[in-house]
């Protein structure tokens, strides 16, 4: 029997800058010394080992299988739903419709830097309300590049778009999460969210065109990703107070897509041709680092225009549809199974709970009390990876692909992301070790006590268990009550604390490990991860600050009067 601890070497901060150890190894080891994601996930984990044992008491037997279960879980369910998803591409590739599906994007614009708007943030932001757990970075990748982005380029892009949506992400598990565990109405802490996160979908489609084309492609576009940015957050603002915590996504996602649409028939930017001309050079100059790029095509400029331009003219109804029936079935499967409630019920309903052998009933918590993350749930039919699953064997049968090549592409797929399943594997399994050895509770306990500056610090709580996890749902499950007492304790408002949890969350995703791992793993730069993460890590830093100054502003009569009243 194991019992966490606030202070177990004598103080607060020195056991919190212990604890912290662990991810500064990942972050000097990725950023810095620029190692491969699955041995900085391995140093890391073995640091956090090291300081469960040493530091804060925990018996070697029960940190190891700490480890174990976290593997387990980011083998099953997050890699599961990466590794479906990346299949379910594979078999569009394979059955020759995705160069349908990337001339009938052409046909809403050739401009890249309106694409990029279109893909990684509205249809990434649809995939991230139904699936989410890395699906669309997976999916919206690949569609980049086969666009003519490069694949480092790709990955960035989309790790910068998938951010707004992530708060409301998988029918708005991770406020939902916060919500059961706080005692908080979720409908009440999604409100205050939705006056959170709708800022940073206002600016992130004019950030996503400075990532393509720099301050040129922002001069040309800005009408339309300002255009797609309002209508988003908009949607995500109503949708959010006054329809659904599970629908706003949904919502919001396509209300930014038939936004841009509608202004695309009326309006077109100047200056595509020459921004994509410089993206594809860039692509072809990062060809020998990189090997093949999904997708791409082989000839030169010219020629590649002039044959994507043709192929978009000579697209037919039924090929339209055709291309986008991988897509179409993943939002009626999802919706089906997430909203309906008799079918989520019974999905739900086959999930096996399963205490882990060792573990479970053997780490309380700083109360005394049994953790509840010691009880794996096996979900073999309701996670969105086996969802997945089962709209690959469909869109294998329409397709009319035989099994052998659907197995075949099973395995080969599997076989890329031999790396990525270490990779995600070693980074939950070092979130568990933190997680019950105390460490995170630490950290967060020494946050905390910063009395009327925790407003200002709340978000990075939120940033920190995402990056750690991999997920807001996760970061929620770690902080939110911590949020809610030393709201509490500081005379803030618990409501806005714990909404700051969810909403720095989404702008830690991008620079998680699992999250790098899984950008580079689909678009093939699998071991540049520490390359991504030195691209992202200040996009993710400066959206935090605006968060954080956004927060406490909303703390004080400065903008409090932007939180909803309950």
């Amino acid at each position: 029997m194991f019992q966490q601890q606030l202070e177990p070497l004598g103080s607060l901060w020195l056991s919190a800058l212990v604890a912290l150890l662990p991810l500064v190894t990942i972050f000097v080891t990725l950023g810095a010394l620029r190692w491969k994601a699955h041995w900085a996930g391995l140093s890391a984990l073995a640091v956090a080992v090291v300081v469960a044992v040493a530091a804060f008491g925990m018996p070697v037997h029960l940190a190891l299988l700490s480890a174990t279960e976290g593997a387990v879980f980011g083998l099953f369910p997050i890699m599961w739903i990466v590794f479906t998803a990346i299949w379910l591409y594979q078999l569009t590739v394979a059955a020759g419709r995705f160069e349908d599906l990337r001339a009938a994007f052409h046909l809403i614009s050739d401009d890249p830097r309106v694409q990029a708007i279109i893909i990684a943030f509205c249809f990434g932001g649809l995939l991230e309300a139904l699936a989410g757990f890395g699906a669309p970075v997976a999916i919206t990748g690949v569609m980049l590049i086969a666009l003519g982005f490069s694949p480092l380029r790709a990955a960035v892009v989309v790790l910068l778009a998938n951010t707004a949506p992530v708060a409301f992400g998988a029918v708005g598990t991770p406020i939902i999460t916060a919500g059961n565990l706080t005692g908080i109405p979720y409908a009440e802490i999604g409100a205050v969210v939705g006056h959170q996160t709708p800022v940073l979908a206002f600016i992130v489609p004019i950030l996503l065109v400075l990532l393509v084309d720099g301050v040129r492609g922002v001069t040309q576009v800005w009408p339309v990703a300002l255009v797609i940015g309002v209508a988003f957050a908009v949607a995500q603002w109503l949708a959010a107070t006054y329809l659904s915590v599970e629908l706003t996504d949904i919502v919001a996602s396509l209300a930014g897509l038939v936004a841009g649409v509608v202004m695309l028939r009326f309006w077109q930017p100047r200056g595509g041709a020459e921004a994509m001309d410089a993206l594809r050079i860039e692509r072809d100059e990062d060809a020998p680092a990189t090997g093949p790029t999904p997708g791409a095509g082989g000839g030169s400029l010219a020629t590649e225009q002039r044959t994507l331009a043709e192929r978009a003219q000579a697209l037919t109804t039924g090929r339209l549809l055709m291309a986008f029936a991988p897509y179409l079935l993943i939002i009626v499967v999802f919706s089906v199974a997430k909203l309906v409630t008799p079918v989520a019920s019974f999905l739900s309903g086959t999930d096996l709970k399963i205490g882990w052998p060792g573990l479970d009933g053997a780490v309380l918590s700083v109360a005394g009390k049994a953790v509840s993350s010691t009880t794996y749930t096996f979900q073999w039919l309701s996670s969105p990876g086996s969802l997945l699953l089962l709209s690959g064997v469909v869109i294998a049968a329409l397709y009319r692909l035989s099994p052998a090549t659907a197995l075949r592409e099973f395995a080969a797929t599997a076989h890329k992301m031999r790396f990525a399943f270490l990779t995600v594997a070693t980074v939950l399994a070092l979130a568990y070790v933190m997680n019950l050895s105390g460490q995170t509770i630490v950290i967060g306990t020494w946050i905390a006590g910063t009395g009327a500056a925790f407003a200002f610090l709340s978000p990075i709580l939120g940033w920190l268990g995402t990056a750690v996890t991999g997920s807001d749902t996760s970061a929620n499950a770690l902080f939110a009550t911590l949020q809610q007492t030393a709201a509490q304790q500081a005379g803030l408002d618990p409501h806005l604390m714990v909404a700051a949890n969810t909403s720095g969350g989404v702008v830690g995703k991008m620079i998680s490990p699992q999250n790098l791992t899984i950008a580079a793993t689909a678009v093939g730069i699998a071991g540049r991860e520490s390359e991504l993460f030195r691209r992202t890590v200040l996009w993710s830093l400066g959206l935090l600050l605006v968060l954080c100054t956004l927060v406490y502003l909303q703390s004080t009569p400065v903008l409090g009067w932007m939180l909803p009243t309950f």
